[in-house]
Order: C-alpha cells, then sequence, then structure tokens
C-alpha cells in the first residue's frame, strides 16, 4: 500500500497555517509548502489520494518553469517532491480566473449565467446563439474575490468601485493572466489537451513587484480536456472528454450528505485508487514523464529533505 500524506507537524519549520491542500510553514523569507494527499469538496475533506499532493507540486514546478519569463514566480526550490519553498509575498485579494469556453456547471459558472440570459460581463460582451463548450474568440478575464467562505465574481470595474483592488494593478493582473494562459494553451496543445479555464493568485515581493504565487495549471486549479476528440463531440453536442474528478464527489453525494453528515463514509478503495492514477496520467500527459517510483514513508522523507530550513 502507497504510503498517504494526510498532514504534518514539523515544529522546526515555523508557525503552520492548514489550508485545503497545503500546510503552509512561514519563515521570515519564505514560505514552505508542503502539498498533502487531501482531497477536498463540499468545503470539507472527503478523501485522501495516493500521490495527488506529489502530482500537484510537480506539475506546478513544471509550469512555473515554463512560464517564468512572463511574470516572476514565487518557486525558489524543490527540496522534496510533495515541496515548494517560495518567496514570501504579500497576497493579493483576488482570484484571476481565464476562461477560454463557455462552460461550467455551478451556479456561478460562466455558461449557467449566459444560459439565464446575461451577456454584458462589464469587460466582455458574449454575442447570443452560443453553445455549451464553444471557444471564445479570445479568452476572457473574470476574477473574483478570495473570502474563505464563498468567492463572488466581479467584473474588474466593480472590484476597483469597491475598493477591492487599485485599478492599476488589476490591470496587470489581468495582462499576465491572459499571457500565462495563452502559453499554457500553446504547451497543451503540444501534448494533445486543452486548457479550458483557469485560475491564478498573486503577490507582491519585498519590491512591490507582480508575483504568481501558489499553484499553476494544475488538475485543481484547471479545467483539462482532451484536443484529438474535443471537435467531433462539440458538433454532437456532446461534452469533452474531460480530466475528471466528479466521479468521486458524486459517489459521496449517493452514499450521505455530505454538507450536514458529521461522520463521512470511506470512499470504496477502486475509487481512491482510480483518482490517483488519473492524477499520474495527467502529469505524464503534460510533462511526457512518469512519476517516479518512491520507496519507504513519506513523513521521515519530507523531515529529512527539509533539515535545512529549520529555524
Amino acid at each position: 500500500m502507497i504510503d498517504i500524506l494526510k498532514e504534518t507537524n514539523f515544529d522546526f519549520l515555523g508557525p503552520k497555517k492548514v489550508g485545503k491542500v497545503r500546510d503552509i510553514y512561514e519563515q521570515e523569507k519564505q514560505l514552505i509548502l508542503v502539498a498533502t494527499d487531501r482531497h477536498s469538496s463540499f468545503d470539507r475533506i472527503i478523501a485522501h489520494i495516493p500521490r495527488k499532493g506529489e502530482v500537484l507540486n510537480r506539475i506546478s514546478a513544471f509550469w512555473f518553469e515554463q512560464t517564468k519569463d512572463i511574470v516572476p514566480n514565487h518557486f525558489l526550490a524543490m527540496p522534496d517532491p510533495n515541496v515548494t519553498i517560495g518567496r514570501k509575498c504579500k497576497s493579493l485579494p483576488v482570484e484571476a480566473v481565464v476562461r477560454g469556453f463557455l462552460t461550467g456547471v455551478t451556479s456561478t459558472s460562466i455558461w449557467t449565467h449566459y444560459q439565464a440570459g446575461k451577456r454584458d460581463f462589464g469587460n466582455f460582451t458574449l454575442p447570443d446563439g452560443m453553445k455549451k463548450n464553444q471557444r471564445f474568440d479570445k479568452p476572457v478575464f473574470t476574477p473574483s474575490t478570495k473570502a474563505d467562505d464563498h468567492d463572488r465574481t466581479l467584473s474588474p470595474q466593480e472590484m476597483v468601485e469597491e475598493g477591492i483592488i487599485e485599478a492599476q494593478v488589476l490591470e496587470k493582473i489581468e495582462e499576465k493572466s491572459l499571457q500565462l494562459f495563452e502559453r499554457g494553451q500553446q504547451i497543451a496543445a503540444k501534448k494533445g489537451l486543452i486548457l479550458a479555464d483557469t485560475k491564478y493568485e498573486f503577490g507582491l515581493d519585498d519590491n512591490g513587484t507582480l508575483t504568481l504565487i501558489d499553484e499553476i495549471h494544475t488538475p485543481d486549479s484547471s479545467r483539462w480536456w482532451y484536443l484529438d476528440s474535443y471537435e467531433e463531440r462539440f458538433g454532437k453536442g456532446e461534452e469533452p472528454i474531460y480530466f475528471d474528478k466528479e466521479f468521486l464527489r458524486l459517489w459521496f453525494k449517493d452514499h450521505c450528505d455530505p454538507y450536514k453528515d458529521a461522520v463521512l463514509p470511506e470512499a470504496p478503495l477502486e475509487l481512491i485508487e482510480e483518482l490517483s492514477r488519473r492524477y499520474q496520467t495527467i502529469y505524464h500527459d503534460l510533462t511526457g514523464e512518469d512519476i517516479p517510483v518512491l520507496s519507504g514513508a513519506i513523513i521521515p522523507r519530507i523531515e529529512k529533505n527539509l533539515k535545512q530550513y529549520t529555524i
């Protein structure tokens, strides 16, 4: 059985903050971000997926390298497959969402708004007659606020008017987000993939320089489709073939009330293993590499690799 990383408690690294997936240790000039195997949905942890954290960490490292000429990023080092050392930045209160297609299923998705009759999205207007999963003439920027309870999708103008962020900073975020997305789509197409939409997070470094932080183009922050079948399936009104985590979410909805039940049932092992396989497959499809086979317990390995960062 593959070892699973549920949480860490390294008292030699500094104060710890627990995110949905990452344990973040704060030091004077840098953050130590440990990507765990926690899988979040319904505003809670529903499962632990073997090697998920490693896949997210490795994919982000790949994309930070591929895009560092567009905008500086926080990446300093990857001393362990599950760990990124990131430059400490002042986080900006905006999730920079870029969409290449008219899609989505949630109440806040652009397709849901479009179906309800919305055409004017503030910084762009969509024509009548578009279909679900249709490619936009050019990608669109639909930022949202970052909040612990729920995000709010606002136009750039509304964000500035509400005092959430300064206009010139948001303009720079939009410019860099669209450039990052274009690079992502270009590289993805060569790999037989479509980057349909994604979100970025930015901060300011000590010099006030806009810096890409958190993660980039991972299966958790992005919607990935397969390129070779997209046009045919779109023409038939069928959904694209995509990297899919939804089957695990649906299992929980069928077997409990995941929003209200205090204790959730354990997902079947075969579903956990299948999702782990899918995470590793998307890494291979993106990078052309297989995840290296690792042996031994994860916690002692990470602890050994992080001893150099003792404060």
